[in-house]
Order: structure tokens, then sequence, then C-alpha cells
């Protein structure tokens, strides 16, 4: 028989360690949407604050209720790392259900189980998170982190949307927004988005006359990390010298999922005023900021940007027009078949002995054409090409600069032919590795003395006609004036010709 004062001590013990745990257990600070919040957009993310640095729990379910018939609309694991869900249409994208980042988890529910005019509670299992070695509490019941959403959503046909992270707006993230723009779409449609962090891969295919408007070109952020090894399915369907649209359909096996930003068989796109960041570490793969697979007519703009990656940062496979945007990259961190046009613009090599291009492009349209730009690395880098090419593969490859400012970035070869640096000159007479009156960033006529032989340097008089052509947009885009957009008002239409 147990002695008295131990059955004292254990039935102390049992009362006391739930009060232990439960003091040991951590709070959030703040719920996004708040408590008691009327007016949640449908897509809205969940957000947990805590007074520090949190991680996920390693196991531990959130739910979404509804308030009225106490039905659970949605679920997330909170220890599963990754999910596969459909953006923008298009199947089996991989994403992380939840993001954590400092003292705050982003929560990603599933899209399309808010409804308009509804209300929902949220309940959070114990230990879902962990705060310095300490779990979660639980949140319980109907009342603990209650909200009703919107009564209803935009007027359909609406010109203009807007994005707000913080609820706001008509809706929290910016594909929410595009996917409530038709398929098919031809009237203008404006998406503005609040300054903030969005934290979403973004996909959206034969949709038309879209403008993203940034609030902020430093303020308002959408940042996700992804690549190729994340989500590598698709592949290309514009590679090689023979591009097959056919083979590009949204819902077919053609399509990329990597990038944060990608547009897929679109017309009339304007970017305007904001930073994209693919989050992807060094020598994580792949990995774009924006990726455009449109068509040689697609009549794209990218104006006032910021992206930031390492590898394959930009990728366009189509028309576009790119003025006064800034790039970070590595590895090849402009590429595609163009035609392209850059005005204006900068780009920063993160390392020496890389690739700032590799263009695709076919014989039937221009490659990509760079106005008065600038090519710089960071601190101490050196050694860079201004682009490369496998011309077996890719023997129509242009990449012209006129008027450019080129650091010691860039190396003095060049330009490099893959496999083929040591071809006789002629022998690759359809690459197209041209630059005019490049120049120092103080202003100094570069050395050009060791430039690739197949490379070359135009000049005044003898080649005018060339470096007026390759300073006009309309001439490298086929046609198109992209300075007559109302991206650029009705008054800039300014070297039509």
């Amino acid at each position: 028989m147990p002695h008295p004062r131990s059955v004292v001590s254990f039935l102390a013990i049992a009362l006391v360690a739930p009060l232990l745990h439960a003091a040991l257990a951590v709070a959030p600070t703040s719920l996004f949407p708040a408590p008691g919040a009327a007016q949640a957009c449908v897509d809205t993310p969940l957000r947990l604050s805590f007074a520090e640095p949190v991680a996920r729990g390693k196991a531990g379910l959130i739910r979404i209720v509804d308030a009225s018939d106490g039905q659970v609309v949605d679920t997330i694991d909170v220890a599963k790392a990754t999910d596969t869900r459909t953006i923008g249409g298009a199947g089996g994208f991989q994403v992380y259900p939840v993001i954590v980042d400092g003292d705050e988890a982003e929560v990603a529910p599933h899209s399309g189980r808010l409804q308009y005019g509804k209300s929902y509670y949220v309940t959070a299992d114990a230990g879902a998170f962990v705060c310095g070695g300490r779990p979660s509490e639980a949140i319980r019941g109907p009342a603990a982190w209650r909200f009703s959403t919107k009564a209803a959503g935009p007027k359909p046909g609406s010109a203009r949307l807007v994005v707000a992270a913080d609820g706001s707006g008509d809706f929290c993230t910016v594909q929410a927004a595009l996917d409530f723009v038709p398929a098919g779409n031809d009237r203008p449609v404006t998406i503005f988005i609040r300054k903030g962090l969005y934290r979403e891969i973004v996909f959206f295919a034969q949709k038309n006359d879209i403008t993203l408007q940034g609030e902020s070109r430093t303020g308002t952020i959408i940042a996700y990390a992804n690549n190729a090894r994340f989500n590598p399915s698709g592949g290309n369907p514009f590679e090689g010298e023979s591009p097959n649209p056919a083979a590009a359909h949204v819902t077919g096996g053609h399509i990329y999922r990597r990038g944060v930003l990608l547009a897929h068989r679109v017309q009339n796109l304007s970017i305007v005023n904001l930073t994209i960041h693919n989050l992807t570490p060094y020598g994580g793969s792949q990995a774009e900021a924006i990726i455009l697979n449109g068509t040689t007519s697609a009549h794209a703009i990218l104006k006032g940007l910021d992206l930031y990656s390492y590898q394959d940062t930009l990728q366009i496979n189509g028309q576009a027009y790119v003025t006064n945007c800034h790039f970070d990259g590595d590895v090849d961190f402009l590429w595609g078949t163009g035609p392209c046009y850059f005005e204006g613009c900068t780009f920063r090599s993160l390392h020496s002995g890389r690739y700032f291009t590799q263009i695709r492009n076919p014989a039937s349209n221009h490659g990509y054409v760079f106005h008065r730009c600038v090519f710089e690395g960071a601190p101490g880098v050196k050694g860079n090409y201004l682009s490369r090419i496998a011309p077996n593969r890719f023997p129509h490859s242009e990449v012209v600069l006129i008027d450019c400012r080129l650091s010691s970035a860039v190396g003095p070869t060049a330009w490099q032919l893959k496999n083929d640096n040591r071809a006789p000159v002629g022998d690759c007479p359809n690459i197209h590795f041209w630059e005019y009156d490049s120049r120092t960033p103080d202003g100094a006529a570069v050395d050009m003395s060791g430039r690739n032989p197949h490379s070359r340097r135009l000049e005044m008089p003898a080649d005018e006609a060339l470096i007026r052509d390759y300073s006009n947009p309309v001439f490298v885009l086929g046609g198109w004036n992209p300075l007559s957009s109302p991206t650029f008002g009705a008054s800039a239409d300014t070297r039509a010709g």
C-alpha cells in the first residue's frame, strides 16, 4: 500500500503539471485578421505574431470553422513543410502553407474556402508553433479568433482593383485579384498594390490588358522562395529555333511553375513600380523573379521595377519593353527569346566570372537590345561576360549594347561562345554580339582590344544605319511603339518611325 505522503505528492504533481504547462506556453501578441474584424477579405492569410522569433511546431493543425454551423472549411497542417495547390487555374504548384519570418507566422488557407458575407473562427492546436523552446498555447472555441468577411466582392468588370496586405483593399493577395479578372479579358484593368509584403507565387494565363501598379517601388514587395528544384514541373515551350505556341496551353505540361510571378500567353501586360524578390538562396537552381511567356506581339511593359534573385532573374519569351529597372543576378540572369528592348536599366552581377545574359531568339525576331543601360557588379566582382550562347543550338542569338556604361565587373573578353570560342571568325555569321560606344562609369571609352573576336564593335559613320535602328525600340520590337502605351501617357510618342 502506498504511503499517504506519496499519494499526496502524486496528486499534487498531477494537478500542478497542467498549470505549469499553461504557464510555459506562449500566446501570440497579435492575430490577423484581428479578433472581431468585420471586413476581412475572402483571400485573407492568417498571421500570428509573437514576442520573439517563432518556428513551426512538430505537430499541430490550424482549422477555419464556419461559425454558422460549426463545419470546418479548411485545415492546415503546420508540421507539413509543403503542400500542392492550384494557382491561377494551373495545378501542381508546390507551396509553403506556413511561412515563418522572424516573430511572425503566416498561414495560407486554400483558395476559395472563405465566402463573402460569412463569419468564421480559427482554432490552433497547442504546440503548433514554438517560441524560445516553448510551445504556443492553443486557440480554442468560437470566440477567441472570430472574424467576418466583406459582404460582397468588387463589382464584376471593375476597371480598378486594390490589393492590400493589411486587408484594407478588395483583396489581400495579388493572386486573388488576378483570379477575379475573367479569362480572355480585353478590358483595361489596373490592379493597384498597396505597400506591404506579399508572400505568394503569382500565376495567370490568357488574361489581357492588365496593369499591376505598385504604390511604392521599394515598399510594395512580392517575395517567395520558388525555383526549379522546388517546382520542377513544366518546361520551356519556346526553346529552340522553332517555338511551338500550340504546346503552351495553360492546362498542358509545358508551363513553368518556378519563379515568383509568371504570366503565360498574356497580351498588353504592364508591371510598374514595385519589387519582386525570389528568396531562393545562392546555388538554389534556376529561380526567376519574373517569367513572361508571351508572344512576339505581347506588348508587355516592365517599368520602374527592382528584381532580385541569383540565377535567371528575368526570363522573357516574347515581346517586351523594359525601362528604368534594376536587376540583381548571378548566372544568365536575363534570358529568353525576345524581342526585348531595355532602356535606362541597371544590371548588377553578384559574383565574378558569371554571365549577364543568355538570349535564345530565333531568326524571325530580334533578341535583347540594351540602350543607355549600366552593367555593374557588387564590390570586388570582375571577369563577367555580357552574354554567352551555344551557337550550334541558337545560331541567331542577338545581344546589342548601344551607349551603355560598363564597370570593371565586365571582363575584357565580354562575350562567350560556348564550345565554339576557337571557331574561325565568320563561322557564326548570325550571332550578333554588338556594342556601340561602350564606356566606363566615369565616361571613358572602354578598351575593347580584348573582346571575343566573334563580337563586333559598331562605329560611326560606317554603322550609322545599324546604330540608328537599334536605338529605336520600334525597330527592335517589330513595329510596336511602347511609348504610345497608356503606361507612358498620350504625349510619350517621341520616337515612332
